[in-house]
């Protein structure tokens, strides 16, 4: 495998310095997940990370700005009834964009 080179941080700061960019952290240990994503929101200044950790990718996500930190959680009846936690992640993220577009 070879390196892949750190995008972020020329999309935030080059190419869409004005853009809502929203990144994603995934983490197979739950008890570092909220913290590498607070680093990725300080290193990248970027607007928002999606974080979960493995193991409860498909019912649990927090999504996290640099003022706030969110819960996303999937009942066991909307689990049961096949919901997909994208269908939240995407609605609060649109909300969170529009909101965006109002201030800028």
């Amino acid at each position: 495998m070879k390196m892949v080179p750190k995008m972020l941080s020329p999309l935030v700061k080059d190419w869409a310095p004005k853009a809502f960019i929203i990144s994603f952290k995934l983490e197979t240990d739950p008890s570092i997940v909220i913290d590498r994503a607070r680093n990725a929101l300080e290193v990248y200044r970027h607007q928002v990370v999606v974080a979960n950790s493995l193991e409860s990718r498909h019912s649990s996500v927090v999504i996290l700005t640099k003022d706030s930190e969110t819960k996303i959680l999937l009942s066991e009846e909307e689990v049961e009834k096949g919901i997909d936690i994208e269908e939240k992640i995407v609605s609060d993220l649109q909300s969170r964009h529009t909101a965006f577009i109002h201030d800028n």
